[in-house]
């Protein structure tokens, strides 16, 4: 053993290539192990599997098998390097002949695995409190749609100050992997160190095991499923798609396989129990409908028992909610888990009119509008900020109420709030001109906001520029309380203030008006 003792966990018994090298901090940023350059000790390194720390001098010793790619855990107070594209260099892929011919080119062949196989770090000052950047999927299925997403998202966040890294949470492209590519450039322009998770339509769908559908995504990202550390927070990032599913061999089904779920438990225990665990993944936890394995999100519950503070990230679904497991759930702490299902850069998938960018609108058929994720963390706790693309940060919610009503007359229509961040047991509060605050009630219905946008499609009798919207699904943030009868003639100021569960107030305002026939 090279230096010392090292600690590894869940080897395999089958024989292997043993991987050997050094995790070291550069001094001078040439990315090659010079004598008078100091290893990092307590650095994990991992071949998907299985995870050892590096000794008192930054050495390591961990089998590797062909097909594996060989990474190490980014830690703490320190970066990793960079390519040209801003994607973290801290793998190496071993796939001595390759993958395997497919529709979508994977790797190339690495060779013989080398005698050495070091990991430069840069030392950083690194606080516990940093922000985030998350995207849901971009998901463009043409050059056009990359487009989009650059004038749209990118244009936007392009040289964003005080943000550690950013993270796409996969659904990178939709079905064409050469698209890979172009979205990688696009997302590099907003100058943070990139982090992707894999979605299923980041596939390659010809192959007949899961362990293959993930070639061409790891040619040009790296590792599927992996980890790193920043500041008091440690992130796992999961590929948690099935391909095909086990069950029928059709399509694909929400899950892992027990080689990731492995590593999920052997990585944890390397990490500090007062630490901050965030799973990234692409398909929710808690997707209504049969559509994620019972038994491997039990897992993850199961291993997050001991570990008070965790948040679990999703996208996929083209929706913004935010989901909570309890003990009822199969979730093992008395304060429940949070799950937020972050809205999508692309929207409803690039529909709707153009805007003045000449972009598609997208709002969500939940009537979010299409955005980005913020999130802030302080040691081991966690603020999340939605910001609508092209609007303020102010915008955090859409108020929908009659322009008109008439005077003396009772009215069946009410007001709705949608609150974006929303979720069940927020305070959303209304008041209309003098009078005083009342609670809204949260319902789960069709946005009205978003109807109205969908059926001007349908009753224009001019084409309109885009394309037509979704059909609309229930919000799970949307509140509504009924119209006084009694409102004087003239125009009244309508107030909102919602309170999400941060502590987080927001406002908005609507005028509505009351008038004599």
């Amino acid at each position: 053993m090279l230096g010392g003792v090292l600690m590894i966990i869940g080897a395999p018994l089958f024989a292997q290539d043993l991987a050997k090298g050094q995790v070291f901090v550069d001094e001078n940023t040439n990315g090659k192990k010079e004598r008078k350059e100091v290893g990092v000790s307590g650095v994990s390194v991992s071949n998907g599997i299985d995870l050892v720390q590096t000794d008192e001098k930054g050495f390591y010793e961990i089998p590797l098998s062909e097909g594996q790619l060989l990474f190490v855990v980014k830690p703490s107070g320190y970066a990793m390097p960079l390519n040209e594209l801003n994607q973290p260099k801290y793998y190496y892929i071993h796939k001595p002949q390759g993958s395997p011919e497919l529709k979508y080119k994977g790797s190339d062949p690495t060779g013989p695995l080398p005698k050495s196989i070091n990991f430069p770090l840069y030392k950083q000052e690194e606080g516990e409190e940093f922000t985030a950047l998350i995207f849901g999927d971009p998901q463009p299925y043409t050059l056009e749609e990359v487009g989009f997403f650059e004038k749209g998202i990118v244009d936007e966040v392009e040289g964003i100050e005080n943000v550690a890294f950013g993270l796409s949470l996969g659904d990178l492209v939709g079905d064409d992997l050469e698209l890979f590519k172009p979205y990688a450039k696009a997302v590099a322009k907003v100058g943070l160190p990139w982090y992707n998770v894999m979605g299923n339509h980041d596939q390659n769908y010809d192959v007949t095991s899961d362990e293959l559908a993930d070639e061409t995504f790891e040619a040009h990202f790296g590792p599927s499923t992996y980890s790193y550390n920043v500041g008091k927070v440690h992130f796992i990032i999961l590929d948690d798609i099935l391909w095909p599913d086990p069950r029928d061999n059709q399509s694909y089904w929400g899950g892992m396989r027990p080689d990731q779920l492995q590593f999920v438990k052997n990585d944890l225990q390397f990490v500090p129990k007062d630490h901050l665990i965030v799973l990234a993944m692409h398909i929710p936890l808690s997707e209504e409908g049969d559509s994620f394995r019972d038994e491997d999100r039990q897992f993850l519950f199961d291993v997050l028992k001991d570990y008070p503070y965790t948040l679990s990230l999703s996208a996929h679904t083209h929706l913004q909610k935010q989901d909570f497991f309890f003990q009822k759930d199969g979730w093992a702490q008395s304060t429940p888990h949070h799950h937020y299902n972050v809205g999508t850069t692309s929207g409803d998938w690039y529909k709707g009119v153009l805007n003045v960018k000449g972009v598609p609108v997208s709002t969500m058929r939940d009537g979010t509008p299409k955005g980005y994720a913020l999130i802030d963390f302080d040691g081991n706790s966690y603020k999340v900020r939605y910001q609508v693309a092209g609007k303020s940060s102010d915008y955090q919610m859409e108020i929908f109420a009659p322009k008109v009503l008439e005077f003396g007359k009772g009215t069946s229509a009410g007001i709705f709030v949608n609150f974006f961040m929303g979720s069940q047991g927020d305070e959303v509060m209304v008041k209309i001109g003098e009078g005083e605050w009342r609670k809204m009630t949260q319902v789960e219905d069709y946005d009205p906001a978003y109807l109205v946008d969908l059926f001007s499609w349908d009753t224009s009798e001019e084409l309109l520029n885009g394309r037509r919207p979704s059909n609309p699904q229930a919000s799970k943030h949307l509140w509504r309380i009924g119209i006084p009868a009694n409102l004087p003639e003239g125009e009244h100021v309508i107030k909102i203030k919602a309170t999400d569960r941060f502590g987080q107030m927001h406002f908005g305002e609507k005028i509505m008006s009351v008038k004599r026939k």
